[in-house]
């Protein structure tokens, strides 16, 4: 039984075949890498909206509660009870 050898011109298209797979593996690896980052970050966007979400939840639900109403009072609207002083120190 003889056997044919393989002509040059099947060994560099079997070659060229091989350098495509090749490529396209490593484009696939790069767009998989790709992917894996941009869903950590998607992830990380997704927790910070879920603490956000419930530091405004709790705000509604405790909205009405007069200690939390003169902490904003005091915070955002720079008001203060009466006798109270604020005093501010600058550089």
């Amino acid at each position: 039984m003889k056997l044919k050898k393989a002509s040059l011109l099947t060994k560099l298209v079997v070659l060229a075949l091989l350098i495509g797979a090749a490529t396209g593996l490593l484009n696939l690896r790069q767009q998989i890498l790709t992917a894996e980052a941009d869903l950590t970050e998607a992830q990380s966007r997704v927790a910070e909206q879920k603490q956000v979400n419930a530091e405004l939840a709790d705000a509604v639900e405790n909205s009405g509660d007069p200690e939390r109403q003169a902490d904003l009072a005091r915070s955002k609207l720079g008001l203060v009870e009466p006798g109270e002083y604020i005093f501010r120190f600058t550089d």
